[in-house]
């Protein structure tokens, strides 16, 4: 077995479509958009290039085949306990001898850049895409979800990853009545005059751009490490969502017009995108539209949830909650409902999760391995 590097377009495509034989009988896999997979390797696109170094790699079993992929990569303003690399994008047939080989040579090529631990599946990226690896709810994955086989699992643990952290997804059935104590902190504050609640307008997309901002940087930030968005970001981020929001789904509260708690919910771009085969020229563009005109989108996704933190605990997020429910469960538009997932260090919005009456319906995990094995291991910190 040998590693060759990903140095070319040839070799690109050969990436991309090294798993296919994988998948290839797997009923709920939805291959990815090649664009979105590419974006992450571009130098120009992918802003963790700038303080980053990332390889793709592909695992030739030695007649030419490939039975295995792997990115691997360091990123310096990643800040852990001690230096930590990276791995992602992973594929490899039910082979422990061809895993062992990729994992090993990621841990020599992280040791030279002077890397104690490696962290994996992950992202040379956000964590909002292609973070950790599927280890319970073998169903259709969310946009930019990583998706694997059962077996990766007892590959990651046999060589001795362990879990770090356990992302959570929550999910419902639109039709499931809210309960009682929603709808009453929703009653009391729908009486209150000075708390008010809408959802989105695309016609005024930069205010509610400020406005997750402002939220954002209050409270939602402290969840990603103490993070801030700057408002040119936001507005950024709302532009490309602009094209498939549904305003019905995304709602904000206000205090004498101060944004205090948002809910910003799309649909699921993969309910639409797994008929593209990975491609999204024009003509998967127009069948797109179609796709959206006429409904085809039965789950929508939470995205970010946030409410500032002299409002948390006090049932202002029950308010938009039941007043979105109010809009969207009558209209059959939606069946289901799946929250991004959610870190088991969050009890808080693990708590969420429970007050909404949603279940577990996925989990993915992000595994560890300290290079030092006599090293004492330690999980992800709670917040």
């Amino acid at each position: 077995m040998k590693i060759v590097l990903v140095h070319n377009e040839v070799l690109g495509k050969a990436f991309i479509e090294m798993p296919l034989s994988i998948y290839k009988n797997d009923k709920n896999y939805i291959r990815p958009l090649n664009k979105d997979v590419e974006e992450v390797f571009d130098k120009t696109k992918n802003k963790f290039y700038r303080h980053g170094e990332c390889e793709q790699w592909l695992l030739d079993d030695g007649t030419g085949k490939y039975i295995g992929r792997l990115a691997v990569f360091v990123y310096k303003k990643y800040a852990q306990e001690q230096p930590t690399g990276g791995i992602g994008f992973f594929e490899c047939e039910d082979n422990e001898l061809a895993a062992n080989f990729l994992f090993d040579e990621a841990k020599k090529w992280l040791q030279q850049r002077g890397m104690e631990a490696m962290d994996g599946p992950i992202n040379f990226g956000e964590r909002d895409r292609w973070w950790g690896l599927l280890v319970n709810g073998f169903d259709e994955p969310l946009y930019c979800m990583n998706y694997n086989p059962a077996y990766y699992q007892t590959l990651f643990e046999n060589y001795g990853f362990k879990p770090y952290f356990h992302q959570l997804c929550f999910g419902m059935d639109v039709s499931t009545p809210l309960s009682a104590k929603m709808l009453k902190w929703h009653d009391f504050y729908a009486k209150h005059p000075d708390f008010t609640v809408e959802h989105i307008r695309k016609e005024n997309i930069e205010k509610y751009a400020e406005d997750f901002s402002i939220i954002y940087n209050k409270a939602w930030a402290k969840h990603g490490g103490g993070k801030t968005i700057e408002l040119k970001q936001a507005k950024l981020i709302f532009a490309k969502m602009k094209p498939v929001i549904d305003e019905k789904i995304t709602w904000f509260v206000y205090h004498k017009n101060e944004p205090i708690a948002m809910w910003v919910n799309i649909p699921d771009l993969n309910q639409y995108f797994k008929h593209f085969n990975g491609k999204f020229g024009w003509m998967q563009k127009l069948h797109f539209l179609y796709l959206k005109m006429t409904g085809a989108c039965k789950r929508f996704v939470g995205v970010v949830y946030g409410v500032v933190p002299e409002w948390q605990g006090k049932g202002t997020d029950a308010y938009m909650i039941v007043e979105c429910g109010k809009v969207v469960q009558p209209t059959l538009r939606y069946l289901q409902y799946e929250m991004q997932w959610i870190g088991d260090f969050n009890p808080k919005m693990v708590n969420l999760a429970a007050n909404l009456e949603a279940h577990e319906v996925r989990r993915l995990t992000t595994y560890r391995f300290l290079f030092d094995r006599e090293k004492e291991f330690k999980r992800h910190p709670f917040l």
